[in-house]
């Protein structure tokens, strides 16, 4: 595909005068529903583009780009050699690449699997890959769950791309939300308290700060008394022996967490050990953060953003001038090429005045970090969950509910990472339990299930890996893989009725697995999990339909479709782990 694209482009900027940025796209054919001797493998309607631009028939374009892609092309890239091609409708393009294309392609995919997949994008880069951000003193919510899901999987991407990751965890040890739980924990007389006493306190704590003046004052006073109490790592008090064992047992909670799902961060963040950083550069950059009413705030409304405040009228930093301290202390500690942070997109207006204010001394800093969103996560009923409200559904709930309808943690693990992670991220997601773990359709399970299959066929036949993929001539211009007799002779191939049938499975499940590495490529550079998703989803049901149609133990053609079926798993089993998935020997 990258080949077509690039002659393509040379012809497209020897004859015809187009802007420098002008792009070429190039994608996969859809099947034909019915037999023809023409089966496209790529499409482009890069005719019609040029219409709008160059005032022509869009047909006679495609007419001349086919001429001179037919006499020109085969020079500088010889795999293109015996392309066919035929113009569709107004001026598609469509490609039909040789038998000797795909024969190559694919033994060259089976010698060298690792070296032909690989993408160098990250390649000795350093990336802090921050996400999850848990607040101590809070249960984690199925939104924690979708964003450590997703975190993992960007890390990993980067990671195959060649980049040394970091992933790193910022979450809230001190603040409003630390002192509400204190509070209630105090109001109740709690001692020996446990990660569900802190839960159900936060929520009270809450509802008494916005009901009860007195209570609010309270609250108010306790927030200050939290921040000296961390600053100066007091014990000598109730409220301090309160304030260290939650934020123990907060973390214990999340590292067990992180655990099930098999995530490790290196470093956990909490807001208390930026708190410092943040208050002192903010303090020390006047012309940035403006005085206002006792507190230091950053005015956004001239670069089309909103006020917001940096330090209090209490002198203590806000969560905006904590976030300028992890913003400054990961780059102080990992000298990072980029810091991408991946928090939900109701705060998507508050990081761009965080990061606005920041550029305006360490334009360089902002212009190494990329902030990702992504919406809520809901169950059937489309409820939003709120952690103040109570109303939150726990994470560990989700992930012991998944596993016991599924039978098995390795299948429940599949089943919600890849639900979670086939949406694109930034929307909404809705979470349906009983359909992900499903066996059929677009589902983890479905996915487990294919890669077993494949690997249980390999099994019976013993393949080790005998010889590489070769085909020949044969109907339809598509070629038969030819394998020789123990006598020399070659064996026959199926008669051209039945053949038309069965090659054509075989070579959509071929076509399918050179698609990977443009799909990896592009994933990687959009940091686009899903894409890997749909990708494996239509592997599998290109797998499928080979595997209904093409027997592989005992035929003659045996050793070339194992090595197909050898490199479906191959190819499987990378993309799964990609989304944190790992593949069982048995289901």
């Amino acid at each position: 595909m990258n080949q077509i694209v690039q002659a393509l482009k040379q012809i497209i900027f020897n004859l015809f005068d187009v802007p420098e940025n002008f792009t070429i796209d190039v994608t996969p054919a859809p099947a034909l529903e019915t037999a023809s001797d023409f089966r496209p493998d790529y499409a482009t309607n890069i005719a019609m583009k040029l219409a709008g631009i160059l005032h022509k028939n869009p047909r006679e374009i495609a007419e001349v780009l086919t001429t001179e892609f037919l006499k020109t092309a085969p020079d500088k890239f010889p795999e293109l050699a015996d392309t066919k091609i035929d113009i569709a409708g107004p001026g598609f393009i469509n490609f039909m690449l040789s038998d000797a294309y795909f024969s190559s392609e694919i033994a060259e995919l089976c010698a060298n699997f690792e070296k032909n997949i690989s993408c160098d994008e990250y390649r000795d880069k350093t990336v802090v890959t921050e996400f999850s951000d848990p607040n101590p003193f809070k249960v984690l919510h199925i939104g924690h769950l979708y964003t450590s899901i997703m975190g993992e999987s960007i890390s990993k991407l980067i990671e195959f791309a060649g980049g040394r990751v970091h992933r790193v965890n910022f979450g809230g040890d001190v603040g409003l939300h630390v002192a509400k739980t204190l509070y209630s924990l105090e109001e109740k007389g709690l001692k020996d308290f446990t990660i569900d006493d802190i839960a159900n306190c936060y929520v009270e704590g809450t509802r008494a700060y916005e009901e009860s003046e007195s209570a609010k004052t309270k609250i108010t006073e306790l927030n200050k008394q939290i921040y000296e109490i961390s600053e100066k790592n007091l014990h000598d008090t109730k409220l301090a022996e309160d304030y260290w064992r939650g934020r123990e047992l907060s973390y214990k909670y999340f590292d067990d967490f992180y655990e099930k799902l098999g995530v490790k961060f290196e470093k956990y963040y909490p807001e208390s050990s930026v708190a410092s950083l943040g208050l002192e550069t903010v303090k020390s950059h006047p012309e940035v953060y403006e005085e206002s009413d006792g507190a230091l705030v950053f005015k956004g409304e001239s670069y089309g953003l909103h006020t917001r405040v940096f330090v209090n009228k209490a002198g203590l930093p806000t969560y905006e001038a904590k976030d300028v301290g992890l913003l400054f202390q990961k780059d102080k500690d990992y000298h990072f090429d980029k810091s991408i942070v991946i928090t939900g997109n109701d705060i998507i207006d508050y990081m761009k005045v965080v990061l606005k204010s920041v550029e305006q001394y360490a334009p360089a800093l902002v212009q190494k970090t990329v902030h990702i969103t992504h919406g809520n996560v809901r169950l059937p009923g489309n409820q939003k969950m709120s952690s103040r409200k109570g109303n939150f559904i726990k994470a560990i709930d989700i992930l012991n509910e998944v596993e016991q309808k599924a039978g098995s943690k390795v299948i429940a693990d599949a089943a919600i990472k890849y639900s979670l992670l086939k949406y694109k991220i930034g929307g909404n997601i809705e979470f349906n339990i009983d359909d992900s773990i499903s066996l059929t359709g677009n589902s983890g399970p479905y996915l487990l299930y294919s890669a077993v299959r494949a690997n249980k066929i390999l099994e019976e036949i013993g393949w080790r890996g005998k010889r590489s993929f070769v085909r020949g001539s044969g109907a339809n211009g598509r070629g038969v893989a030819r394998e020789p007799r123990n006598d020399g002779s070659e064996r026959r191939a199926p008669d051209k009725e039945s053949f038309a049938v069965i090659a054509s499975q075989e070579l959509d499940l071929a076509k399918s697995l050179l698609h990977y590495r443009t799909v990896l490529e592009t994933a990687t550079h959009d940091l686009a999990p899903h894409l890997i998703c749909s990708y494996l989803f239509d592997l599998a049901q290109a797998f499928s339909r080979f595997y209904e149609t093409c027997r592989v133990k005992g035929d003659e053609k045996e050793a070339e479709r194992a090595e197909l079926v050898n490199l479906f798993s191959k190819t499987m089993a990378h993309g799964l782990n990609l989304l944190g998935i790992n593949v069982p020997e048995e289901m």
